[in-house]
């Protein structure tokens, strides 16, 4: 009516926050909120997704994203192509947030190669090979012939010699047993003595000599091994007698006094005071 005016739009409060009238905003929780005439109105948020395997929103957004793909809870780069857990052969891709996938053209009756073969439930061609029909994968081994495994393979017989291990004996020591695809070694003879390098000496099993040291004795092991012991001595005189040839010091036979030997209960005059007599003692 004339004369009168028409009141500006409220603007509004939300939890503490001016908002000017017909604003829009989103508040967390994904509602989308609008100011009008001083209330402020909000719902859900609407999303519109335009691909079929879409990626869940990012963190802080909404909506899903369809600049990847979301195939059996694994997520997809754009392009990436990959092969479903239960595909058998099937090849898929992510273009847009799309999961597009192929499989394999599977012919009926027989397959026409051994890659089809994997993929597909048709049956693989049988092999006939000397008089004998054998099923696709199967293994055997030649007439009278031990050594050598054949499989087959998509209708082809593919053949190979039983791998043998690496001896580390020498040719005279190998031995081809009957019925053995591959040779064994033999044991070697047990060693009846004992060589010494150094000079070509033989000692037989269980010969015990000294080789040059009268305290060092040595044995000729059964392995054919020398083994070797040295005698510690411990003298228990203060003059023991040196007997050559002989590994400790000998107390029991007499005494060395100044680089004379003396038998046992002998006296003579001592060589620092002539005056005093020394007596030879055994204990």
């Amino acid at each position: 009516a004339p004369g009168t005016s028409i009141p500006p739009p409220r603007r509004c409060w939300h939890r503490g926050i001016p908002r000017e009238p017909g604003t829009h905003w989103t508040e967390l929780g994904c509602q989308s909120c609008t100011c009008q005439g001083g209330r402020v109105l909000c719902d859900s948020v609407s999303c519109s997704v335009p691909c079929s395997h879409p990626l869940p929103a990012p963190a802080g957004g909404c909506c899903p994203t369809c600049t990847g793909c979301l195939h059996e809870g694994v997520a997809r780069a754009e392009g990436d192509v990959f092969s479903p857990s239960d595909g058998n052969c099937t090849i898929c891709v992510c273009l847009a947030g799309n999961v597009s996938c192929l499989s394999p053209e599977c012919p009926p009756g027989p397959c026409p190669s051994l890659s089809l073969a994997d993929c597909c439930s048709c049956n693989p061609e049988k092999c006939h090979f000397r008089g004998h029909t054998y099923a696709h994968g199967a293994q055997f081994s030649l007439d009278g012939d031990d050594c050598t495994t054949c499989v087959c393979q998509g209708g082809e017989v593919e053949c190979s010699f039983t791998p043998c291990p690496m001896l580390d004996c020498p040719q005279h020591q190998r031995h081809l047993g009957p019925g053995q695809c591959c040779s064994t070694c033999r044991d070697p003879p047990a060693p009846t003595s004992c060589f010494l390098d150094d000079n070509g000496v033989e000692f037989p099993v269980g010969q015990i000599w000294s080789p040059g040291d009268p305290c060092e004795l040595c044995i000729c092991q059964a392995d054919g091994s020398v083994s070797c012991q040295r005698t510690d001595c411990v003298e228990t005189c203060p003059y023991p007698i040196r007997i050559p040839g002989q590994c400790c010091p000998d107390c029991s036979a007499g005494c060395t006094y100044m680089g004379r030997i003396f038998s046992n209960n002998e006296t003579f005059p001592s060589a620092l005071d002539p005056c005093l007599s020394c007596i030879c003692l055994v204990r």
